[in-house]
């Protein structure tokens, strides 16, 4: 029997991971506003990952006998001044999601819960990864800086991805 402490934490988590996607989401629509389709693509893609980390939580309380409950979810931002400020925000943001993954592993570990643990092991290896994509992607953007040239080179590059990689 899952711990109901670890079964309201799970839920705030997966609450998270559904509000991350809302905001990838939120971010596409921007980069579509101002014809950056490739960085819409990438953001697109980031947006149903998230949804799909949600779903992982979902159905990992289902397995365990628990009862899932969605929260309402806050709206996200809507407005960037450019893409080094969306992926300024998809990096800290990215960081937050990585301490709130790293809380749970410590509650598991504390609780003993074992089960629990081993289903956030895939988070942890995960946050590595989404932390260096999206830092990756702002030094690039940080590079390009005002070259619209360079940013249309990298928006094309974003174009084609299918995994959220700006080296794909």
């Amino acid at each position: 029997m899952i711990d109901e402490e670890m079964v309201n934490a799970l839920n705030r988590q997966l609450n998270a991971e559904l509000y991350s996607g809302y905001m990838y989401l939120s971010m596409a629509a921007y980069f579509e506003s101002i014809d950056l389709s490739g960085f819409a693509n990438w953001n697109r893609v980031h947006a149903q990952e998230e949804f799909t980390h949600g779903m992982k939580f979902y159905d990992y309380l289902v397995s365990r006998g628990a009862r899932v409950t969605l929260t309402e979810i806050e709206a996200p931002p809507t407005e960037w001044e450019g893409a080094f400020a969306v992926f300024d925000h998809v990096l800290r943001h990215e960081q937050l999601v990585t301490g709130l993954i790293n809380k749970l592993v410590d509650l598991a570990i504390s609780q003993k819960d074992h089960a629990t643990n081993n289903f956030l092991q895939w988070f942890v290896a995960e946050q590595v990864e989404e932390e260096e994509t999206a830092g990756g992607i702002l030094k690039k953007v940080k590079l390009a800086g005002d070259n619209s040239s360079a940013l249309l080179l990298l928006d094309k590059d974003l174009m084609g991805s299918s995994t959220g990689s700006a080296t794909e």
